[in-house]
C-alpha cells in the first residue's frame, strides 16, 4: 500500500463516520488515536472511548432537544429553587421525585398550595431534573392546554393531538385552580386526565384544595371522577409558608423605609 493510497483513506475516514451518523467519531479521531498511541491503548480501547464519546454527544444532543420541545421556564430549575423555604416534608420528598421512578409508575405528582408559594417552580424544578435524565417532559399553564385540544376538537383532530401529548412521559399543568371552564372545556380536560390514567404522568399545581375542584369540573360527578383518577397513583405536596412575591417586595422596599426614616 503507497502512502498516497493510506493518506486517502485517512481523509475519508470522516466521511465514511459522517455517512454512519457517528459524528463523534469523525471529530475525536485523530486526537483520540494521539492519546492511544500515548498511552499504549488497544485497537479496542481505541474503539470503546470512541464510542463512549458518541454515546455521551448523543445524550447530550437529546436532553437539548428534549429542554427545547418541553417549554419550561428556563430559570426555574432545582439550582435556582429555594429549598429551604419549601416544608419539611417536601425537601425530603424532592431528591425521589427528581430520580423520577415516579414516572416509570405511570404517578402523579399534585402540588397544592396558595398563590407565590413556589409551586410553578418546584414542578418545573423536577421536570429539568427529570428531563436530565432522559425524560421527556412539557409545560403548560392549563388554560393554554385548553385552549389547544379545543382547537383540536373543533377541527376533528382531538385524537391524534392527544397522541402527539403522550410522547411525553410527563405533562405540567400548572394553575389548573386558574381555569373556570364552560362544560365544553371542562370535557377537553377531563379527556386529557382520562387518557393519561395510569399510563402516563401528570404533574400539576393548583391554588384550590380538591373540595374547590368544584369551580374547574363544575358537574361534581365529573369532579369526583377527575380527582378519583390523579389521586389513584400520586404524590401530593402541601407547599405552604410565605409568599416569595410578598417578602420579595417587603425587601425591594426596606432601603426606602430606612432612608425615609433617616431623613
Amino acid at each position: 500500500m503507497t502512502a498516497s493510497t493510506e493518506q486517502d483513506r485517512d481523509h475519508a475516514f470522516p466521511m465514511l463516520m459522517r455517512a454512519l451518523k457517528l459524528p463523534a467519531f469523525a471529530r475525536y479521531a485523530d486526537e483520540v488515536s494521539q492519546e492511544a498511541e500515548k498511552e499504549g491503548w488497544s485497537f479496542r480501547q481505541y474503539l470503546r472511548h470512541l464510542a463512549e464519546l458518541e454515546i455521551e454527544e448523543r445524550r447530550q444532543r437529546r436532553i437539548e432537544r428534549n429542554l427545547h420541545d418541553s417549554e419550561l421556564p428556563g430559570e426555574k430549575t432545582l439550582a435556582t429553587l429555594s429549598r429551604a423555604r419549601l416544608p419539611a416534608k417536601v425537601q425530603k420528598m424532592l431528591p425521589t421525585l427528581c430520580d423520577g421512578a415516579f414516572v416509570e409508575r405511570g404517578e402523579n405528582v399534585l402540588a397544592f398550595g396558595l398563590p407565590g408559594r413556589g409551586k410553578t417552580h418546584l414542578a418545573c424544578a423536577i421536570g429539568h431534573e427529570l428531563i436530565q435524565r432522559g425524560r421527556r417532559v412539557y409545560f403548560t399553564p392549563t388554560f393554554a392546554l385548553v385552549q389547544r385540544l379545543l382547537v383540536a376538537k373543533r377541527d376533528l383532530v382531538l385524537e391524534k393531538e392527544l397522541a402527539r401529548l403522550d410522547r411525553f412521559d410527563a405533562v405540567i399543568l400548572d394553575d389548573i385552580g386558574y381555569v373556570q371552564q364552560s362544560r365544553e372545556e371542562m370535557e377537553v380536560l377531563f379527556t386529557f386526565l382520562s387518557e393519561r390514567y395510569e399510563r402516563l404522568s401528570v404533574i400539576i399545581t393548583s391554588n384550590l384544595v380538591f373540595k374547590e375542584w368544584d369551580k374547574i369540573f363544575k358537574d361534581p360527578m365529573t369532579t369526583a371522577a377527575a380527582i378519583d383518577r390523579l389521586i389513584h397513583h400520586a404524590v401530593i405536596l402541601e407547599v405552604t409558608g410565605t409568599s416569595y412575591r410578598t417578602d420579595e417586595a417587603k425587601k425591594r422596599a426596606e432601603p426606602a423605609t430606612t432612608t425615609e426614616s433617616a431623613e
